[in-house]
């Protein structure tokens, strides 16, 4: 086996290795809100989670070719591997650090800041109108719509059930919780599997053994089953803090928040082809819920330290990879 081959296969582990963490890390993304009400028990969220992560990786990859040729234009060869492998090293240091403490920063980001880091550290080109279309607007954007399409579906919930029995209502909406909880698993599934076969193909491509972005069955295959396994080994922590600190959550706050991130999820990736974050989403989607009860309601102080990950993750997956970049070249190039 020559170096470029082992360079490859190697990338691709470490790839569907950052998929799993990802699966475990956003776990809650999916299932938090439906565990918190009861709708689901943890173990019975997490299967739920797991087929319907597994379901959404099939469904598209638009995302992945995004990934794939429109943040950095990696050179071809033995440096565009490595470029590549430092990108993972940052995104999964991230992931590890804001999982320790609970943070529900975002994978995607972390990916991004670690390809713009990996890349600005070789000197090489960085795609900057493709991280501002399809990056940074959709990162400040996203949470916005999410906030104010939530709050507005929870007053609407609010006003058409006000006059009906309190508990036959969150009763009823208990079990639909456990549709939009799949729904947002699905959209999940279709975001961020889509971002590691977007990395993956990058690393075929520049390795030789690819010459377009289309994502191979194989991979396709694999990163649906890394995310899946990764949601079924739970994120307990993060699901902590969505599900609870944030805001007490009832059904039907719940199913608002669901069906408001879900549907967030689906547009960017069918209409717009964005890689946004499903962290962001669901979090400023439960914000949006929470601020119908009373502005005290929501626990800002937590809001707040989530916000500061949310901010830190592009630049500190960036520094990570930087300096894996410098790193690896020593030793490899």
């Amino acid at each position: 086996m020559d170096l470029v081959l082992l360079a490859t296969i190697a990338i691709v582990v470490i790839a569907l290795a950052f998929d799993y963490t990802n699966g475990f890390h956003d776990a809650a993304n999916a299932i938090a809100t439906s565990v918190s009400t009861r709708a689901l028990t943890p173990r019975a969220a997490l299967a739920m989670a797991a087929v319907m992560n597994l379901a959404g990786a099939f469904a598209g990859e638009q995302v992945a070719k995004t990934v794939g040729k429109g943040i950095i234009d990696a050179p071809d060869g033995n440096q565009g591997l490595v470029i590549v492998a430092a990108a993972l090293v940052g995104a999964i240091t991230w992931n590890m650090v804001t999982w320790y403490f609970g943070l529900p920063s975002s994978s995607t980001h972390a990916l991004i800041g670690g390809l713009v880091g990996a890349a600005l550290a070789a000197s090489q080109t960085v795609k900057w109108d493709g991280v501002v279309d399809k990056v940074v607007i959709p990162m400040i954007v996203s949470p916005l719509i999410g906030f104010t399409l939530a709050y507005l579906l929870m007053v609407a919930i609010l006003w058409i059930f006000r006059r009906r029995n309190p508990h036959k209502v969150t009763r009823g909406f208990r079990v639909a919780q456990t549709i939009s909880a799949a729904a947002m698993a699905f959209g999940h599934g279709l975001q961020d599997a889509q971002k590691t076969m977007g990395l993956i193909v990058m690393a075929l491509v520049v390795g030789g053994y690819q010459t377009d972005y289309d994502v191979p069955f194989w991979v396709t295959v694999s990163a649906a089953l890394a995310i899946s396994a990764g949601t079924y080994a739970g994120g307990w922590r993060i699901m902590r803090t969505l599900g609870r600190r944030i805001i007490e959550l009832d059904p039907p706050r719940g199913f608002a928040a669901e069906a408001t991130a879900a549907s967030v999820l689906y547009s960017t990736a069918f209409v717009f082809h964005a890689p946004v974050s499903t962290t962001h989403t669901i979090t400023s989607s439960i914000l949006g819920v929470g601020a119908t009860k009373r502005l005290s309601a929501v626990r800002w102080g937590v809001a707040g330290n989530i916000v500061t990950a949310w901010v830190l993750t592009i630049p500190a997956a960036a520094l990570v990879s930087a300096g894996a970049y410098a790193l690896l070249d020593v030793i490899f190039l």
